[in-house]
């Protein structure tokens, strides 16, 4: 039997609310930028779609990363969404996480760093951003799309898992 808790979201039910927030799944992303000093990799799974015409997308990176400034002033910066088999390159751009280090990418024109294979990737220039709390909100025009077939790297409650689509081949 399961139980439900109400709470009035403040200091003392943070994990609470985090938990809560936690029983959404949504899928994993990996954004990438140029920097100065190379290219820059975030995980996120702040990301949906916001508009097909024009062709918007959202996502938010906190403030309290330590890359947060690479991203709030990005003027270009891909988003990957990762297959279920993809979790790796996930790993490698948390905190603490290898990075691009030994990692092969490629450019895009605009010369975003660039993964190759993932599930979907959406190249952006910055349309937009809002503050949101503890994050930026990042409104991302698309420039460029990819997609293949294939089912996403899910998270959900702190884990991540798949989901394969009926017809994974990608069309209804």
């Amino acid at each position: 039997m399961s139980t439900e808790q109400t709470f009035e979201p403040g200091p003392d039910t943070v994990r609470t609310l985090r938990d809560a927030f936690g029983r959404f799944a949504t899928g994993v992303t990996v954004v990438t930028t140029q920097t100065p000093d190379g290219p820059a990799g975030f995980t996120a799974n702040s990301f949906t779609s916001l508009s097909l015409d024009p062709p918007l997308v959202i996502w938010s990176p906190a403030q309290a990363s330590s890359r947060f400034a690479l991203f709030a002033g990005a003027a270009y910066f891909a988003i990957h969404v990762l297959a279920e088999e993809e979790a790796h390159l996930c790993n490698r751009f948390i905190r603490g996480g290898a990075g691009f280090e030994g990692l092969a990418f490629d450019h895009s024109p605009e010369g975003i760093p660039v993964l190759a294979g993932t599930l979907a990737r959406f190249d952006c220039t910055c349309h937009a951003t809002h503050p949101g709390g503890d994050h930026l909100i990042v409104v991302g025009r698309v420039i460029r799309a990819r997609a293949r077939s294939g089912g996403p790297l899910v998270f959900s409650q702190g884990l991540f898992g798949g989901f394969t689509p009926p017809d994974a081949s990608g069309t209804a």
